[in-house]
């Protein structure tokens, strides 16, 4: 009786805290959108500049992460080669920038919750990038599942009332570079055996997404900064969204490593659910019921294809267990047969 309890004890603790991890990446992300979206819409804050405000973030998260690996060596950093990184980390970082700053432009142009059922093109699109470069094999059943995702958004987005083609362009691009972002981790490190944490990436992909920023910055948003003589930096603001930032980062961490990338992409879902209700009630953004509709549709395609990934991937850890069984009773029979072959040899009467 007493293991019995002490077990169901240890399991109820052990959901609790899958439950207080999904909560706290859930507040985290839902915070850290809402706090951009806060700080780049003209009618809020009014401080539309999202290659500076990305930039803030970068630099406070690599700081952050400098800190947490070389000084308090609370993590160990990867062995980095300097053509590694060259051909692998920078790439990525690349592609990392472009994503962040199409993405808060995006804020300035659109509503959070028409934002939201945009992001849900994202498997789309990695499916479509991991498709071209082989990463993902050609399945009729799955394109039909895209094109029913695809066709939930187009909806949404005929549906919405506070429409701007530039925003959505900026969105679809941001979703574009995250895509490809995801599938070249998958052939420049995951390949290589390279697995980075959300510190470590912080620490290697920050620095140089900062750079590339930088570019960019000089000649679109620097020169009207320097003219405009009103704005003074606000440390309480930038400082608690860029350290709001860097702690969803450690929230991705935890709840990946605790429990698992299916929990998360529900959590997503129900994430995004919270932000369209939020941007409705509180922002008094106008959510059709077109809005809706589509979205749910494209909820549904999103939904049955993380089943069918989860499936896939039972099946594969499965014929996996399968394989080392067979390997196993193989060498067992062989150890078993090489054992009998040695027991005749030494019979005297052979």
């Amino acid at each position: 009786m007493g293991k019995g309890g002490a077990l169901s004890e240890g399991v109820v603790k052990k959901i609790l805290l899958s439950y207080a991890y999904v909560a706290i990446w859930i507040f985290l992300s839902f915070t850290v959108i809402v706090y951009n979206k806060f700080i780049l819409d003209k009618k809020l804050y009014n401080w539309p500049f999202p290659i500076s405000l990305t930039m803030i973030h970068m630099a406070f998260c690599a700081s952050l992460a400098f800190i947490i690996i070389r000084i308090f060596k609370l993590v160990e950093p990867v062995s980095m080669s300097r053509d590694l990184y060259l051909s692998s980390v920078l790439p990525i970082g690349a592609l990392y920038a472009f994503s962040l700053w199409l993405s808060n432009s995006a804020y300035i142009y659109l509503s959070v919750s028409f934002i939201q059922m945009l992001k849900a093109l994202m498997p789309v699109a990695v499916y479509s990038i991991g498709v071209l470069f082989k990463k993902e094999p050609f399945k009729s059943d799955t394109l039909f599942n895209m094109l029913s995702i695809s066709f939930g958004v187009a909806v949404a987005a005929y549906g919405e009332a506070q429409f701007n083609a530039w925003g959505v362009f900026l969105q679809l691009g941001a979703v574009a570079f995250e895509a490809t972002r995801l599938v070249m981790i998958q052939i420049l490190l995951t390949s290589k055996g390279i697995s980075l944490n959300p510190i470590t990436s912080l620490y290697y992909v920050a620095p140089c997404c900062f750079v590339f920023l930088l570019v960019p910055w000089v000649f679109v948003e620097y020169p009207i900064l320097k003219e405009s003589s009103s704005f003074h930096f606000d440390f309480l603001v930038f400082g608690t969204n860029s350290l709001c930032a860097f702690a969803l980062n450690l929230a991705v961490f935890l709840l990946v490593g605790k429990t698992s990338a299916l929990t998360m992409n529900v959590a997503g879902v129900v994430k995004d659910w919270l932000l369209i209700a939020f941007s409705w009630s509180v922002i008094k953004d106008t959510v059709t019921p077109i809005n809706l509709f589509g979205y749910g549709l494209a909820f549904l395609g999103v939904a049955y294809y993380n089943h069918s990934k989860l499936q896939a991937l039972k099946a594969k850890e499965l014929q996996k267990k399968a394989a080392a069984a067979d390997e196993e009773a193989g060498k067992l029979l062989e150890e078993k047969n090489a054992g009998e072959g040695t027991g005749k040899s030494s019979d005297p009467q052979n």
